[in-house]
């Protein structure tokens, strides 16, 4: 037999209302715990017990005094000791003087020593500076002739625009002739070659002098290569 409700006690018609009432509670419940204050307690200063202050026990520093040595003992004197030899010998011998049998006319020979003179010889080295440096025949004007009149400048060089400043070393031997000539500061390989065959063409140089003595002495040119 099916039982059957009367439409009072459904509570389903009332759950909008217990959902309402439920709402309200919580709002209130929320509402009074952000009302409710808490007392803040008050602590009275004058009340407090004063502060017990510790001293801490200072113990003395204590430093020992360092202990000096005894100075060292003097050196002991030394005493002079004095020896005292009596000698009884008698010296029987009696110094005999010769005569020599050398008159006024006598000839005395004296041996004549030859001294032989130390000759200072220049080793053969390659001086920078001397008392008389090397010159080019006719002097400096006419070397800078010789250079800008032998220097053929190498068709490579002018055709890629190379040109500067080539500077070659030579030694002036003790006869005046130039040799081990060498690049110094090089430019181009080309024009490197040319400064160098400019160089081994000059005619002799006069000699560099050191003590009167000619030697060999090391000398720099630069031969400048510039387009037209």
């Amino acid at each position: 037999m099916e039982i059957k409700k009367t439409p009072k006690a459904d509570l389903e018609n009332k759950k909008g209302l217990f959902t309402e009432i439920g709402l309200a509670l919580v709002l209130l419940g929320c509402f009074l715990a952000f009302e409710w204050q808490t007392k803040a307690a008050e602590i009275n200063i004058a009340d407090m017990p004063d502060e017990v202050a510790v001293e801490d026990e200072m113990v003395p520093i204590t430093k020992q005094e360092e202990i000096k040595p005894p100075p060292p003992p003097p050196p002991p004197k030394m005493a002079e000791v004095l020896n005292i030899v009596t000698d009884d010998t008698e010296i029987n011998e009696e110094l005999e003087i010769l005569d020599s049998e050398m008159d006024e006319d006598t000839e005395i020979e004296f041996q004549e020593v030859e001294v032989e003179e130390e000759v200072e010889e220049v080793a053969d080295e390659v001086f920078v500076i001397v008392e008389q440096m090397p010159t080019f025949p006719g002097g400096d004007l006419e070397l800078r002739k010789f250079l800008a009149q032998s220097v053929k400048y190498p068709v490579i060089a002018q055709e890629n625009g190379i040109q500067g400043r080539v500077f070659v070393s030579f030694v002036v031997n003790q006869k005046g002739e130039v040799t081990n000539v060498k690049v110094a500061r090089p430019l181009d390989p080309n024009l490197d070659k040319e400064a160098v065959r400019v160089v081994q063409s000059m005619p002799k140089w006069s000699p560099g002098m050191q003590r009167g003595k000619p030697v060999k002495v090391s000398y720099t040119v630069p031969i400048n290569f510039v387009l037209q």
